[in-house]
């Protein structure tokens, strides 16, 4: 369920943030989101990425906005809006599939094909214990959910996948990669639970780039995340 039992806490400094900025400029930012830090606080409070956003002010007398949202546990390129009207506008880039998202995962087992489209509906399941998302047929609950994926690799019992989501549903590739019948490494709600005794790695998935047609007139933005440190040893 997604209250997570297996937490990694996060802790951040100013100057670690400054140091994730990819791109920037009057309009916007865009960072390479640690993993394990939630972007901003849930209905229990706590921390979150939002309370470090000062450090990001530059020039101007306030701190940049959250444009769009990634899961506490997924690292990658996350896009602040700088100004309101930066805000409207990727808002509505959002709203309409104008911005193209690519995350790369590393799963356990691999599909059997190289690559496909995954087409359906997803639906929030709630429980006593929380909530989590399946994969449902068209009812007043559920919501379109398109992924595009791509083998990049295939490993030892693993396989690092490409994924282009189509629309931007909670949890979406970590279900998709479930219905493939392989979800995502460390993901402890759709993924095997951890052995006894153990804690489950960090999350295997990175929002690795981003394209925004920010600019009328100038071709679109595209901004790459580095992968992080507990991807990287596996991807090479």
């Amino acid at each position: 369920m997604a209250k997570d039992m297996n937490e990694h806490h996060y802790s951040l400094t100013a100057a670690d943030l400054q140091s994730r900025v990819l791109f920037k400029d009057k309009l916007i930012i865009i960072i390479n989101k640690p993993a394990g830090i939630p972007v901003h606080p849930g209905p229990s409070g706590g921390a979150s990425l939002e309370d470090y956003f000062d450090a990001l002010k530059f020039e101007l007398p306030h701190a940049p906005w959250l444009a769009h949202r990634l899961d506490r546990d997924t690292s990658g390129c996350l896009i602040l809006g700088r100004q309101k009207k930066a805000l409207r506008r990727l808002g509505k880039l959002f709203e309409t599939g104008g911005v193209t998202k690519t995350y790369w995962a590393v799963v356990h087992g691999g599909p059997k094909e190289d690559s496909g489209l995954i087409e359906g509906h997803l639906e929030k399941i709630r429980t006593p214990k929380g909530w989590y998302m399946k994969v449902s047929g068209p009812n007043t609950n559920s919501q379109t959910a398109v992924t595009a994926w791509k083998v990049m690799r295939r490993g030892e019992g693993y396989t690092w996948l490409e994924l282009a989501p189509k629309t931007g549903r909670t949890h979406q590739i970590r279900v998709h990669c479930q219905f493939l019948g392989c979800p995502v490494i460390g993901d402890w709600v759709y993924g095997p639970p951890a052995a006894e005794g153990k804690t489950l790695p960090l999350l295997h998935l990175h929002a690795r780039a981003i394209e925004i047609p920010l600019y009328e007139g100038e071709p679109p933005l595209r901004v790459e995340a580095p992968a992080p440190e507990h991807m990287a040893g596996m991807l090479e």
